[in-house]
């Protein structure tokens, strides 16, 4: 994964150095709506809200065709409330990931409509679960760190549109989905088939877009 970023930051490093044209540089932020998909997931489980935001390269081939890789930080998980007898609470799983999109994008035109799809590779930094509400009458509001149950690497995919402006200014929707198991296992074969689920809303800005 390190030689992802590196990869990756050397791309927007040549940006500055080269200036070449067709290659752009930009940053982009936005909202998450995250659950838990599979066989395995639990089907009372709901989407929960995040948040994501880094920078990204566009490399221009044609006047269509563009390819984009992105390096994201952004905030996955799912929740579920549990109601029954005495108990009264909702439990939500938070993961942190630093992701990697590769990305071929269409454009129309600027301003225009753009339609994307590629890879994506995720690697966790952290996960922490949450319960809040009451058992047996008495409030509980507790978390717990719970990244070592779950896979540093998930690789899954993306496809999306948008709409970009001439001024630089773009808005994006965006489904990723993980073609991964997340549950970390001794036998791969005993892994839950368990994958992430998210829903992206990105306003981006394109430096040096007319």
């Amino acid at each position: 994964m390190k030689k992802l970023v590196f990869f990756v930051a050397a791309l927007f490093t040549t940006y500055f150095a080269q200036a070449q044209e067709g290659i752009k540089l930009g940053l982009k932020a936005g909202g998450n709506f995250s659950n838990l998909t599979g066989k395995d997931a639990d089907d009372d489980s709901e989407y929960v809200f995040g948040f994501h935001g880094g920078a990204f390269l566009d490399y221009g081939i044609s006047d269509m065709v563009s390819i984009r890789p992105e390096l994201l930080y952004t905030l996955k998980g799912a929740k579920g409330e549990i109601k029954e007898d005495d108990m009264d609470y909702t439990e939500k799983l938070r993961m942190h990931y630093l992701e990697l999109p590769l990305l071929v994008r269409i454009n129309t035109g600027s301003p225009g409509l753009f339609f994307e799809a590629g890879p994506t590779f995720s690697y966790l930094l952290t996960a922490k679960a949450t319960a809040e509400g009451e058992i047996d009458g008495e409030e509980i509001d507790e978390s717990e760190t719970v990244t070592e149950t779950f896979k540093k690497l998930d690789i899954g995919y993306a496809a999306g549109l948008g709409y970009q402006l001439g001024s630089g200014l773009g808005l994006g929707l965006r489904y990723v989905g993980g073609l991964s198991k997340i549950i970390d296992a001794d036998d791969e074969d005993d892994s839950p088939k368990i994958n992430n689920s998210v829903f992206q809303l990105s306003l981006s800005y394109t430096l040096g877009a007319r």
